[in-house]
């Protein structure tokens, strides 16, 4: 054997120690346990297509459907999910009541100080679902702030509430919706003006609704487009980390495109942007 060799070999095998030295951070930690458990709990809203519950009780939607196939290629089979308030998302991950938030929670500086965000997944824009014809001309939430007898619908805890508020609508012309169906019905009933959430949702719930007398308005006229990611609970980055990874396997492979754009999502949106980029993001 040359010393050149015995070299190689010796450096090989420092590597392969540093390397199994390493291991623990990720084999014995989080995504271990989730192997043992054989499923990851997800949070999600219930908010087609971001997030779908079938009458089965089978989860789908896109944000569930790209976490179980990552999960899979992690080892973890399947997921497990329950439906909460955007509101309560965070503080459940912090509880330990989820393992992971799959919902189309938008990625914002408080949010990516609070959680460990993967890179992007979902990218949307926001729309109002309105009675036709838009009798009180809202196309902004400024629009909603300045008009004293418009009161909006949205989600408790949701991008759409924020922007709402920072538009200076007063809190008690914002009314917390519990889900897209409330919502509509909501509207239809003559208890808000608008309902608010991310275009793809309106335009699902709208669709559905096959009611004539309402009509979207998409996008909202000075909000900003936003872009979720899976969150992890701070602390386990780790496992965001090995997360990430096939995620961007996923992505370069092609197999991201075939699982989000039936919904109506864009691959080349959540590809073109970087957890860093949206966090920094005011």
């Amino acid at each position: 054997m040359s010393m050149r060799t015995f070299l190689t070999m010796t450096a090989s095998a420092g590597a392969l120690t540093a390397f199994v030295a390493a291991a623990p951070a990720w084999a014995d930690g989080k995504l271990e346990e989730l192997k043992e458990q054989g499923f990851a709990r997800v949070a999600i809203a219930n908010e087609p297509p971001f997030t779908a519950v079938a009458a089965d009780g089978k989860v789908s939607g896109a944000a569930p459907d790209v976490a179980r196939e990552v999960f899979k290629r992690l080892g973890v089979e399947d997921i497990v999910a329950s439906i909460s308030e955007y509101g309560a998302m965070i503080p459940g991950l912090q509880a330990g009541r989820h393992d992971v938030i799959t919902a189309g929670l938008f990625m914002k500086p408080e949010r990516c100080n609070a959680v460990a965000y993967s890179e992007p997944i979902l990218c949307d824009a926001e729309a109002f679902a309105l009675k036709k014809g838009n009798p009180l001309k809202l196309k902004s939430y400024k629009d909603i702030a300045d008009n004293p007898d418009a009161r909006i619908g949205a989600p408790g805890g949701g991008t759409e509430e924020k922007l709402a508020l920072e538009a200076g609508v007063p809190r008690d012309r914002v009314i917390v919706v519990p889900d897209g169906q409330s919502g509509l019905k909501m509207l239809q009933f003559g208890r808000i003006d608008v309902y608010s959430l991310p275009v793809l949702s309106i335009n699902d719930l709208v669709a559905k609704a096959k009611d004539p007398g309402v009509e979207v308005v998409a996008p909202v006229e000075g909000a900003p487009v936003y872009c979720d990611g899976a969150a992890f609970k701070k602390g386990e980055e780790a496992l965001r980390d090995a997360f990430d990874v096939e995620l961007a396997k996923l992505k370069q492979s092609g197999e991201f495109a075939k699982i989000i754009e039936p919904y109506g999502f864009s691959a080349a949106a959540a590809m073109s942007t970087t957890r860093e980029k949206l966090c920094a993001a005011k």
